[in-house]
């Protein structure tokens, strides 16, 4: 099987590429980064595939400065919806399965209850909605497909809000942290393990897959310190004391339901992935 891991110096194709190497003989890979392939050029992406010609695609790589798309949705647009289009195509001109990593802020993120796949969806913000976009573009063209909402992500390779607490902890001994934004964080190096499972299967279709558990922003920061033995104290605050460029939503629950019914693992809890990610990074 060969397989093209697109987005491969982010955090999650990164981990990709890492997994499927380890998974040694019988997987051939490649991975591409936006200096090999430009997802806006519809033209190149094409002649990149093709001239690979893998099995699967899995197509990690992404717009992904929330707040920076409010002000650059043409830029935003062309990586996310009309850069994915451009894959799909081509994966459809190969036969090829293709993976398309999304994201909860696809949904509005009203109410208190995990969302299921098939939930109505309402962005509230430019990124989202391209994201949405991305995943129509898949769904339209392709049959062999897997659809992979994720949420608040972080991996080794790459920035994110742990190692952004990390290096404010360390410089400060009280942050103002936002309280009423509930989800769950998606450590890469797990979610990796479960895209390779899948690309082995037919089970095509739409999941969710983040760590197990929900929790706050400012409750997460407060884990991250007391695991780091880091001395600072967490001031909740809500999300209007703390305005952003781009609008967030405020739950982002995820079910695991269709996970569960494909017989998928689940991830495992994200306090026991902070850790692991902790000692990972040579914080703990």
């Amino acid at each position: 099987m060969k397989v093209l891991v697109t987005g491969v110096t982010g955090q999650l194709g990164y981990d990709v590429a890492a997994e499927l190497a380890r998974r040694g003989r019988g997987i051939e890979h490649s991975g591409v980064g936006s200096k090999d392939m430009d997802l806006t050029d519809a033209k190149q992406v094409e002649e990149v595939v093709h001239a690979y010609h893998p099995d699967v695609i899995v197509h990690c790589a992404a717009y992904t400065a929330v707040d920076k798309a409010e002000d650059e949705s043409d830029v935003c647009m062309a990586v996310n919806a009309d850069g994915t289009l451009a894959i799909a195509k081509a994966a459809k001109d190969i036969d090829a399965k293709m993976v398309y990593i999304s994201t909860d802020y696809v949904f509005g993120g009203e109410g208190n209850l995990p969302f299921e796949v098939d939930a109505e969806k309402f962005p509230v913000n430019i990124y989202g909605m391209t994201k949405l976009f991305g995943e129509q573009a898949v769904q339209m063209l392709l049959r062999k497909y897997f659809i992979i909402r994720i949420s608040w992500v972080f991996g080794k390779n790459g920035n994110n809000f742990i190692k952004t607490m990390l290096r404010l902890g360390k410089e400060r001994k009280k942050l103002n942290v936002v309280a009423d934004q509930w989800g769950s964080p998606t450590y890469t190096a797990d979610l990796a393990l479960l895209i390779c499972d899948m690309i082995e299967t037919e089970k095509y279709g739409v999941y969710h897959a983040t760590n197990e558990g929900v929790t706050c922003w400012a409750d997460f920061a407060a884990v991250i310190f007391k695991e780091a033995e880091i001395s600072c104290e967490v001031h909740p605050i809500p999300t209007e004391a703390y305005p952003t460029r781009a609008q967030r939503p405020k739950n982002s629950r995820l079910s695991k339901k269709s996970l569960d019914a494909a017989g998928f693992h689940r991830l495992p809890d994200w306090r026991d992935a902070l850790k692991r990610y902790l000692m990972e990074i040579g914080e703990k």
